[in-house]
């Protein structure tokens, strides 16, 4: 299936049914395990394997002043990313989910992958302190809204909460 066949956003009652599933699919396979890289592993698969017009889903960790790559599907990516630098580094230091409807008009933007034109990044809190980002990329323009940056930000909680 070519991106021009898929949906870039699904209508809102979808969107949420498409979200819950991969809550409970989540919390289905981090069950028990509390291990950093198993649980964001499964959790990139989860995400790139079931969200429409996505490119690229994975995590960064905290590293200093830097973020680290860490499990992720899709292409190559780039490995290290400042504190404040392009849409991961800037959710990182705001602590707030970042969503960007066209990110070559987003000062800084790192382009690991030319195909992505839309991004959403969100930090992932352990007891206040941040430990790492969720970056999801879309060959689509405005592919992310406010469904997906609450309902993402749910999930993120269910895994952040799984990991010691």
């Amino acid at each position: 299936m070519s991106f021009s066949t898929v949906p870039t956003r699904l209508q809102e009652a979808d969107s949420i049914s498409l979200y819950n599933r991969l809550q409970q699919d989540l919390r289905a396979v981090i069950e028990g395990e509390s291990d950093l890289i198993a649980n964001t592993a499964n959790a990139a698969a989860l995400l790139f394997w079931n969200l429409p017009a996505v490119n690229w889903a994975g995590f960064y960790f905290l590293n200093g002043d830097q973020l680290v790559l860490g499990p992720f599907q899709g292409k190559a990516a780039c490995v290290r990313i400042k504190l404040g630098r392009g849409v991961c580094g800037t959710a990182a230091i705001r602590r707030q989910t970042v969503v960007v409807p066209n990110v070559h008009e987003f000062p800084g933007h790192i382009a690991c992958d030319i195909a992505s034109n839309s991004e959403i990044v969100l930090p992932i809190l352990k007891g206040g302190d941040l430990i790492a980002v969720l970056d999801i990329d879309s060959p689509a323009f405005d592919r992310f809204g406010e469904t997906d940056a609450r309902e993402l930000e749910k999930f993120t909680r269910i895994l952040s909460d799984a990991i010691a």
